[in-house]
């Protein structure tokens, strides 16, 4: 991976305050006021979009092949809980009609999820610590996966595979296939071969492209298998996913596909919204049978003695009615799983901090989710003079001039502990919510 910038360190631009930033982008605008949002089309059917979260018959029976000590790499790699959820992949069961209703509220100049008294989104550390992720922290900006060069897939792919027609069956176009991959990893253990390593690169292709990076029915990206490709290096994806579920809530707010970890944004809504830990009860919640949160481990992990928050919530229009009149205390804003956790958050205004993915750099707004981040409600923030999403072009001198930028911003950056409890000025929270309403889709919560 190329990270040769100190030729461009000089050409950074100046942050020219928030009149540039003004005349540059268009201000906040209301949810019902951006065109094509599918706030004001409800009756868009955005998910499941284009066979992306089929279910996978080839996955479970790769999975229960590998050897022991490809086990071992991919726990080496920070993929276990990855893991696990690939090998329950087939049970999970996906609430559309919630993930839609999250969807709708959706803004696409924020990143953020717009609420009747608040704005939340998904942060960084919440990522990483869901998926099991191995956590970025201040200092290890080299240690980002991500790369300013052109992707020669072959040339990753060869790791697995030197064989032409075996390569021509992986890829098409600007895509890899993982069904050829999953049908190479089980010709390699079934003929009990000693490529250990090689069949773990193959597996974690096979289960971050399932689970981290769902783009279409079986397939991802050049750029997404070169952040997978980088794992085994001891490289951090975090960004990669992160922005990358980012970008697909956005194009699906604006009624184009959806894609990205769907499973990440079920954790996060089971966290926040559907879920709480309790001790002693002795009806189970079927919903929690078959949730993600049933599978992952450490502080997430819920039994199916959970109490489910919201068990009398069906259909759309009551998942659309429940969330666009959530309240403050509907929303568990530091799960017990962040209380003390280190968030990384933009030094000052004009030093914004952008996620870093191979096919795109997107703005990351932690500073505008105050509760989420243990913080007081005070301002809405203006918005950052980078667009939201900046599509890339790897081996361009401008992109990595940009790349040199947002790393730099992440070199820089602030950083807090999240506290359990938040005081707050009763006057400021009015403030806020009025000035929040601005963004608020018109006709406040009614369904449209």
């Amino acid at each position: 991976m190329k990270r040769n910038y100190s030729a461009f360190a000089e050409d950074i631009p100046a942050y020219s305050g928030p009149k540039a930033a003004r005349e540059t982008y268009d201000d906040l605008k209301q949810l019902s006021a951006i065109p094509g949002h599918i706030y004001t089309h409800p009756e868009l059917q955005i998910l499941p979009g284009q066979r992306r979260f089929s279910k996978m018959p080839w996955l479970v029976p790769m999975l229960e092949l590998l050897p022991p000590t490809s086990i071992g790499h991919l726990k080496e790699w920070g993929l276990s809980t990855v893991f696990v959820l690939a090998k329950n992949y087939n049970k999970l069961v996906h609430v559309w009609e919630s993930v839609i209703a999250m969807v709708e509220l959706w803004h696409p100049q924020t990143n953020s999820f717009i609420f009747p008294e608040f704005e939340a989104t998904i942060l960084l550390e919440e990522l990483e610590i869901m998926l099991g992720l191995p956590r970025y922290q201040r200092g290890e900006e080299l240690a980002i996966s991500y790369t300013v060069d052109q992707i020669n897939s072959w040339s990753i792919l060869a790791y697995i595979t030197t064989k032409k027609n075996d390569l021509y069956s992986m890829t098409n176009g600007m895509h890899v296939h993982l069904l050829p991959i999953a049908q190479w990893i089980i010709s390699q253990c079934k003929r009990k071969t000693t490529n250990y390593t090689a069949i773990a690169k193959a597996a974690a292709i096979c289960i971050c492209g399932v689970i981290h990076f769902p783009e279409a029915d079986g397939a991802i990206s050049f750029g997404n298998l070169s952040i997978i490709d980088s794992i085994s290096e001891g490289m951090k994806i975090g960004q990669a996913i992160l922005g990358f579920l980012y970008a697909g809530l956005t194009s699906a707010a604006l009624g184009g596909p959806f894609y990205g970890s769907v499973i990440a944004l079920e954790l996060w809504m089971g966290m926040h919204v559907q879920f709480r830990a309790v001790e002693d009860l002795t009806m189970e919640c079927k919903t929690m049978l078959n949730h993600p949160l049933a599978y992952v481990g450490g502080w997430l992990h819920m039994s199916p003695q959970a109490w489910c928050k919201m068990a009398q919530v069906k259909g759309i229009q009551a998942w659309r009615q429940y969330l666009r009149s959530l309240t403050v205390a509907d929303f568990d804003m530091r799960p017990r799983f962040m209380h003390g956790r280190t968030i990384h958050l933009p030094q000052r205004t004009g030093l914004a901090l952008r996620l870093l993915c191979n096919g795109a750099l997107v703005s990351y707004n932690p500073d505008r989710c105050h509760l989420q981040c243990g913080a007081a409600r005070t301002v809405v923030p203006l918005l950052s003079h980078f667009p939201p999403i900046q599509e890339r072009k790897r081996g361009d001198a401008q992109d990595e001039r940009d790349m040199r930028s947002a790393v730099v911003h992440w070199e820089g950056c602030a950083t807090s502990a999240i506290q359990a409890e938040v005081e707050e000025d009763d006057e400021a929270i009015t403030e806020y919510i009025e000035a929040l309403k601005k963004l608020q889709p018109a006709g406040g919560n009614n369904l449209i």
